[in-house]
């Protein structure tokens, strides 16, 4: 008999053995994949299968270094009930990590059937907003917000474990399919085949609806007039680079937005000369004396077209502005 063949009584046989390769290649594909997250742009794959395959033969497995860190865990469609029968479904204890300066159990807390995926998230909500979300429910055990590496800005999506894993699918259920500007939630576990809440988890789902809703309200930027109006969609990064049209844009707009009332401070976020991220560029913050200047600009301006796009105009937190935290809206 073959290593790791289990053996058959008469008249049975194995049906992964009795497949032809292909098929068997086929049903065994869900167990022998990994999701590897977090490369480089310069990766591609030759260079990631060459990788592997060092890590491997260097820690005693079947076959890092610097460089930015990656994300390695079963994809969505993982199932461990058929893995297991078809060989050991736990690491190996003998594989030497070390060799390659990994850690083993260092993801977090984010891996597991209790992982949450919380998609549609507006691009403007920051970590902490997008936490005090998710925290209605109680506190995390793990939290990732997944940015863009270029940018350093959200790309709207989140993952995350609950310290308390009885309330995963109140939160689930709670969450999931709410609007938040012109974005819907989607939330639910990063694996799928989620439960539905216990009978007796109602109340709690109630309750915590009922406050996520005082949330969304809070965050709804744009809800509640203010001094300060943001408009989107009017600049691009490019633009604001050369000085000379950065200049003229500044004098466009407060020239514009002065008709509408008594125009304050006008605030253009232009892109480092270094590359590095800068809050609201692609933005134009304009704030007024009073609340009926801006109110006027707003409605003036919002959808009205500037370079074949229609502008965005909404209110603007003046606290947010006045700390020159320009990330709270679109």
């Amino acid at each position: 008999m073959f290593p790791n063949m289990l053996p058959f009584a008469v008249g049975q046989f194995n049906p992964l053995v009795m497949q032809p390769q292909a098929m068997t290649q086929q049903a065994t594909r869900h167990a022998r994949r990994v999701y590897v997250g977090g490369l480089p742009p310069s990766a591609n794959e030759q260079s990631v299968a060459i990788y592997f395959n060092q890590v491997m033969a260097a820690i005693g497995g079947n076959t890092a270094g610097p460089g930015a860190p990656v994300k390695v865990r079963r994809p969505t469609d993982y199932n461990p009930s058929l893995a297991a029968a078809l060989g050991p479904s736990q690491p190996s204890s003998n594989l030497n990590l070390a060799a390659v300066g990994l850690t083993p159990g260092s993801a977090g807390g984010l891996e597991g059937p209790d992982r949450i995926f919380v998609g549609g998230l507006p691009y403007y909500f920051t970590e902490a907003q997008v936490r005090e979300l998710l925290e209605s429910f109680g506190p995390l055990r793990g939290f990732d917000l997944v940015k863009d590496r270029e940018t350093g800005n959200s790309k709207g999506y989140a993952f995350c474990v609950y310290q308390d894993l009885n309330v995963t699918d109140i939160a689930c259920a709670a969450l999931n399919g709410i609007k938040m500007g012109d974005k819907t939630l989607t939330v639910r576990r990063a694996n799928q085949g989620s439960a539905q809440p216990r009978p007796e988890q109602e109340n709690i789902l109630l309750q915590a609806q009922q406050q996520v809703q005082l949330q969304k309200l809070v965050y709804q930027v744009g809800a509640l007039p203010t001094k300060v109006v943001c408009l989107t969609q009017v600049v691009t990064a490019d633009e604001l680079k050369d000085d000379e049209e950065y200049e003229d844009i500044m004098e466009d707009m407060r020239l514009e937005a002065g008709k509408y009332g008594n125009l304050v401070k006008v605030v253009i976020p232009r892109p480092h000369p270094s590359g590095e991220p800068v809050s609201g560029v692609g933005k134009v913050f304009l704030e007024y004396a009073d609340v009926d200047g801006s109110t006027k600009a707003k409605t003036a301006m919002h959808g009205r077209k500037f370079g074949g796009n229609p502008v965005v105009a909404v209110f603007y937190p003046e606290n947010k502005f006045a700390d020159e935290d320009y990330d709270a809206a679109a």
